[in-house]
């Protein structure tokens, strides 16, 4: 996957000098923020994939590092995945080219002519546009899939829109997974994300309280997305591709003294072994095991993660 950040690096694009005529000189563009890559986000990237395919364009995201509500409305909401995260799931799904923008003044007032003209036809050699049912780009929002339309036929770009996605009657959004995982329930999460809930993050050295405990951990710093209330997890770790059983605390370690106030992930890796520090892991959580509590002496907590494991094994065997 071929990655552009920036405004600027975007409008410098020369696809034709890059590519020739081949249709990779070509795009066929979804735009959107793609919080989490969920069931919904995923159908229409289906659809971009098939899309592209009719039309001969790469297909492409234009997605944005910084949520526009920030700049539209002055707060937004915890995102579901880091950006490097959604990039990693945005390639998962197909995409091969991923235009990475800041949302900021010169985004916010283009006009849709302005977008379709420069962006979308210049840079990009847009084929076609696919978007969502409810999309409003632009200035003022004025670019409804309407406008786009109109401008497609005028610049040569085909546009579509995509339907809106329900499971279980219900539609699925971004804002209903967020409120699903902060409250622990991971299994209509995982319904609405078609994945249960992951973190990455790069392994951090720790107090390596967890191997002197006989159960070394790998730990991860969690970055600014939304969590699961604290607690101990069956989970899977993917370390290079390998998927592999795990259980993992998410909290603060009060058995211990001093260990502080910042939410840290402490990964056990079952049945293995080796050197985790420096590369990126991303922990899948699977089942909610117990809460997180303090122990009163250390034999106690050994103890609970003798326990801990057990469960977390028969969890993921299941």
């Amino acid at each position: 996957m071929r990655l552009i950040e920036g405004l600027d690096a975007l409008q410098k694009l020369d696809l034709a000098a890059l590519y020739g005529e081949a249709p990779a000189s070509h795009s066929v563009v979804a735009i959107g923020v793609f919080d989490g890559v969920h069931l919904g986000h995923q159908r229409l990237l289906h659809q971009l994939l098939e899309m592209s395919s009719v039309l001969q364009g790469l297909p492409t995201v234009v997605t944005f590092a910084n949520h526009p509500d920030q700049v539209l409305h002055g707060k937004a909401p915890p995102p579901l995945v880091s950006v490097p995260h959604r990039l990693r799931l945005l390639r998962r799904a197909g995409v091969a080219r991923l235009v990475l923008l800041q949302f900021e003044p010169r985004l916010q007032n283009m006009t849709p002519r302005a977008f379709a003209e420069d962006i979308l036809a210049k840079s990009l050699r847009t084929r076609g546009l696919l978007l969502g049912y409810d999309s409003a780009l632009g200035k003022d929002r004025a670019g409804t899939p309407a406008v786009f339309r109109e401008l497609g036929g005028e610049l040569g770009f085909e546009v579509r829109t995509g339907a809106p996605f329900e499971v279980d009657g219900q539609a699925i959004s971004s804002t209903a997974i967020r409120d699903a995982i902060q409250l622990g329930d991971l299994a209509l999460a995982h319904r609405f994300l078609g994945r249960f809930p992951s973190v990455i993050g790069t392994v951090i050295a720790g107090d390596a309280i967890g191997r002197q405990l006989g159960f070394p951990t790998a730990n991860l710093q969690p970055e600014a997305c939304a969590l699961p209330p604290r607690g101990v997890y069956a989970v899977e770790a993917i370390v290079d591709g390998a998927v592999l059983p795990a259980v993992a605390n998410l909290g603060v370690a009060p058995t211990f003294a001093g260990s502080g106030t910042n939410v840290k992930l402490e990964v056990h890796l079952l049945d293995w072994s080796g050197d985790l520090y420096g590369r990126e892991l991303e922990v899948a959580f699977r089942l909610h095991l117990r809460a997180e509590k303090k122990f009163g002496d250390v034999a106690q907590l050994q103890a609970q993660i003798v326990a801990d494991v057990a469960a977390a094994r028969l969890a993921l065997r299941a």
